[in-house]
This record gives structure tokens, sequence and C-alpha cells, in this order.
């Protein structure tokens, strides 16, 4: 009687392909997956999945683990929410290639983009490359609890050809083009997953300067692509400010018809343009029906600032009188806060700013809204702050004091500023729906005090396929397809998101009908004592990531079988013959 290494039993396996579910067993040998239907024999080790689902490992293809992966092995939190693959170095923004006296600009970009402190980032990353051949070198003698992919970060690229001028956005000469594309070529053949840029105001580093890449010519642009394209292998990734969505559009569809690499970019709702984001997306599904490889990144739920008192912003960061207490220890912020006299003094007080988020969003206390259990991602207009302080008969400032108060200090509000503006996930929901739509954007590994969306894989399980009552809800194979063979084929991961014979034994099982999303909370384990929010799931049973248990009930194993996954990786012939 045959022995395997792993077999689960009697889960519903939702394949990855988008097709329906069957029940039935799974097999698992030497990391990949060898039986499906009904297994015979043992199992070295069985995971009863009765009455749960099995799912490929989610592949997440916009992170920002970048430095984290260099001194940690707990790609967390994305890697307690079923994600088994990673792809990180979005955004333009990464640590190579470098050369010593640029190590602080680095770090002060990645600082002022992705919120990590600077800090965490000098005492963290241990600088033993220059090249970016020489960085996926330095990862690939390491072990992970996820694989990780990297892509090429434009603004290191442009600072290491051109110098001071790359930084200062200075137009590159053909020579600094053709030795970016170089470069490029050089780095995807070593094993980068692709290349990545920034074009919004959004991205400037800690003390305020755009990043180097936002006004990057057309030219430089494409001449980095058919770096790529040379080497016939590699993914483009772009973040823009769309303020012309056509015009933008229409740039990028030329880079893709000279270069033929794949090209994602970022796509979501602003308040400014609420309807703006459907020009770009038609712009791009025109590009997909014309046989160009083509998609936008999509979020599941709104991009959101999360407010408290131990986290980067609060309603009273811009105030003065909170400037007294802001850094003391927590313990004693919080006494202080609940002391008479200082909250009487502190909710006369007026913001003094010249930055507008801190003047306009800090104060938009309709669009501002509690976070509490359970959470919920499409709150209604009674969750604002306006309304909790009409409701109690307090000053907004004053109910939102009293929220953060709540928990001993760790209350939090949840301030969203983007897929957001009408009060309705609708918007989002036709942008999943589009075949030229990805789920992305999660960001795990950044904005560590003010974000946390690496959880956006268990969202789509809990709030699209099962709690939604804001409107329609999506079927599960769809999400589930779309987190797995979608987004790992999109990246050329043809040898995973998919349960089939002979495809890596990367999977979850999970217990669907009693999943949960917790609340945030902050904890305290970066370099230099940095923090980060951290954000748990209930429900999932085990995670599998090439054979190996990695988590088990939301707790890490210890097993660490998460390797750089260098390049695009060939669909098992095994497989492939059975296809």
């Amino acid at each position: 009687m045959a022995t395997h290494d792993i077999i689960l039993r009697g889960g519903l396996v939702f394949d990855g392909s988008g097709a329906a579910p069957r029940e039935m067993d799974v097999a698992v040998d030497g990391g990949v997956i060898t039986g499906m239907g009904k297994v015979n024999g043992k199992g070295r080790e069985e995971i009863d999945a009765r009455g749960q689902i099995v799912t490929p490992g989610f592949v997440d293809v916009h992170t920002h683990y970048d430095g984290q992966a260099t001194w940690g092995s707990e790609i967390s939190p994305s890697s307690l929410h079923g994600i088994t693959t990673a792809v990180m170095g979005n955004c333009g923004v990464g640590f190579a290639p470098c050369r010593t006296e640029d190590h602080d600009r680095l770090i002060r970009l990645m600082e002022g983009v992705e919120d990590i402190p600077f800090p965490v980032l000098t005492e963290g990353l241990p600088w033993a490359w220059e090249s970016f051949p020489d960085y996926l070198d330095f990862l690939g003698e390491r072990e992970f609890d996820v694989d990780l992919a990297a892509q090429l970060p434009h603004a290191a690229l442009r600072v290491y050809v051109m110098g001071d001028r790359g930084a200062n956005r200075e137009d590159a000469t053909p020579a600094e083009i053709k030795e970016m594309a170089r470069l490029a070529k050089e780095a995807v053949m070593a094993g980068a997953i692709g290349f990545s840029t920034s074009r919004t105001l959004n991205h400037r580093t800690s003390d305020g300067q755009p990043t180097p890449t936002l006004t990057a010519s057309e030219a430089e642009l494409t001449g980095i692509a058919m770096g790529l394209a040379e080497a016939k292998r590699g993914v483009l990734q772009f973040v823009s400010d769309f303020n012309d969505p056509r015009k933008e559009a229409a740039m990028l569809r030329r880079i893709v018809e000279a270069s033929g690499r794949p090209l994602s970019v970022s796509l979501a709702q602003a308040d400014v343009a609420p309807e703006g984001w459907r020009a770009l997306l038609g712009a791009i599904e025109e590009a997909v029906d014309d046989g160009l490889p083509m998609a936008a990144q999509v979020a599941p739920r709104p991009v959101g600032v999360l407010l408290g008192l131990e986290l980067t912003l609060n309603t009273f960061s811009a105030h003065p009188v909170f400037r007294e207490v802001a850094n003391l220890p927590f313990e004693e912020k919080v006494r202080r806060l609940n002391d008479a006299d200082f909250r009487k003094r502190l909710l006369a007080d007026k913001p003094d700013t010249d930055n507008p988020f801190l003047q306009v969003m800090l104060r938009s206390f309709g669009k501002i809204f509690q976070l509490s259990d359970p959470v919920d991602y499409e709150p209604g207009p009674e969750r604002t702050i306006e309304a909790i302080a009409a409701q109690r008969g307090v000053s907004n400032e004053e109910a939102a004091l009293d929220l953060m108060l709540e928990r001993d200090g760790h209350g939090m509000l949840y301030l969203p500023f983007l897929n957001y503006a009408q009060g309705s996930l609708e918007p989002i929901r036709a942008m999943m729906e589009s075949t030229a739509t990805l789920p992305g954007l999660s960001d795990g590994g950044a904005h560590v005090g003010m974000i946390c969306d690496g959880s956006f894989t268990t969202t789509m399980l809990t709030h699209w396929a099962r709690d939604r009552s804001r409107g329609p809800k999506l079927p599960l194979e769809y999400l589930i397809h779309r987190q797995t063979q979608k987004t790992a084929r999109w990246m050329g991961f043809n040898d995973r998101g998919l349960i089939a014979p002979g495809y890596r034994a990367d999977l979850n099982v999970i217990d669907a009908s009693n999943m949960k999303l917790h609340l945030p909370e902050v904890i305290h384990d970066l370099p230099a004592g940095g923090r980060r929010l951290m954000q748990r799931a209930s429900g999932y049973t085990a995670t599998i990531l090439a054979g190996q248990v990695t988590h088990r009930d939301g707790d890490p194993t210890g097993a660490k079988p998460g390797r750089l996954v260098r390049g695009a990786q060939a669909a098992p012939t095994r497989a492939m013959a059975a296809e």
C-alpha cells in the first residue's frame, strides 16, 4: 500500500482554474501534488479537510518585502493569509543596484514611499551587495516561509546609472538609457522577475522630494523595456497618477507594443475623479482585446490609512497641544489623554500645518470610520465619526479621541482614501469582474505604521464570497482563480497556482465558514525595536509550501521551505502531458 508524504482528506477542492469545486483527497510527495480523487494508502501526515475548502497557495504580485527579506525569514503578515508566493520590488523602490554612497538615499526613498522607518532599515539592511545580481545571490542563500520573487526597481537603477542627475529627475541621455537597458537585461537574466517604476507624486522621499522616476521619459521607459525584450523575459509594473488616463494608457500601450513584455498598472478610484478609473480600465481592456499583454492591478477593498495613538498618524497629529505628548511612552501618552485638563486643552486646539493631507483629510470626520470587531471594510455612513459624534451628542474631535482611547488606547480609526469615493465597493466589484484586471496592491511589508493590507486575500474569501450585504457577492471559485492561477501565470510562475498532478504542492486548507479577519494590532519586532501593524486571521487550518506545512491554525510551524524564485518557471511536464 502506497505511502504519501501528506494526504488532505475529503476537502472541497477549488483547483484554481475557476472550475466548480469537487470533494476529493489530495496527495503530496516530494513537494509536488501526486494524486487527486480517492487516494488509497496512507500519509505520513494526514490532514482532515472534511467540511473545509482546499485551494492552491495564493500568489501576491504586489508586495514590498525587499528589506524584510534580508533580515527576516517569516514574511508576515502575508504568510498568515494563505500566500505562498510573493513578488516584491514594486513601485520602482528597492535596494539594488546601489553604491555605498547611495545607501541613505535609497533608505529615505523607501521610508517616504512605503513608511518603513529609517532606523529600521539602517539597522536591518546588511548591504552585502552592489549589483542586482549580487542582491539576488544574497537572497538566494536565505530561507523563508513563502517563496519570494524580486523585481528590478527603477529608482535604484536610475540613481545607480545617473547619480545626482537621476535623483533630481533630469532627462536621461541616450547613453544612460542604453546602460539602464543593459543592467535591466542583466537583472532578468540573473533571475529578476521583472522591472517596476513609479510616476506618481504620492511617492516621495522622507524629506519630501519626488521619486527619481516621476518624470522619466517615454524613451527611457521604452529603452529599459527593450532590455527585457532582448532577454525575452520579465514583466513590467507601473504606478502613475494618470492625470490624463487615455494619454498615459496610450504611452503604456506603445511600450508593450514595442517590447512585447507584459505590463500591469495600478488602478484605483480617487475621490477627486470618482469615474476616472473607467477610462483607464477601458483603455487596458481595449489593449487586451487587441491581444496585448496588459492588466490593471486592483485591490478588493478601500486603500485606507489606519489612525491611532500608537500609529504614524491620528486625528490630532497636526495639533500643537498633541505634540506635547506625541513622543511620550505609550502608557504615559494614554494617561495624559485621559486627563480632564489636558483633554480640554487638546479639544480646544486647532491644527497647525502646511501639509494638505493633515489639514483636510484628518478633519474629514464624515469620511473617517471606527474600525471595530468584526472588521468591516465596507462600512455604512452610520459608522463615521461624524455620525457617532451626533449620536453621542459630542464634537467630532471628542468622539474621535474617545474611540482611539478604547481598548486601553489601542482603538483605531479607518480613513479610506482610494476606492471609497461614494461610500460603496461597487466600483471595486466592477474592477474585479473585468477580465483585464489582477488582484494586487496589498503592499505587504510596507506602510508599517499606517496601512495593513497584506490581508487582502482573506477579505476576498470572507467579504466578497460570504459576508457582503451592501451589494452582490462574487463566486468563490472565481475569486480563488484570480488569486492563484491568474496571478501565477501573469508572473510566469507556470509551476504553481493550480491543484493538479505534477504542480507544486503549495496549498491551503481553509475553514471558510468560520474564517475571520482580526483587528490590526501593533507589534514591535522590527530591527531597532521598530513597530509595525500586524493583522491575523482565523480559519487557515493549514498552509503548505513545497510540500511542507508552514502554518497550522494561523501559527507558524517553523518550517522554512521558501526560496528565492529566479525568473519564470515552466509548467511541470507531467501536468502538461495530462492537459
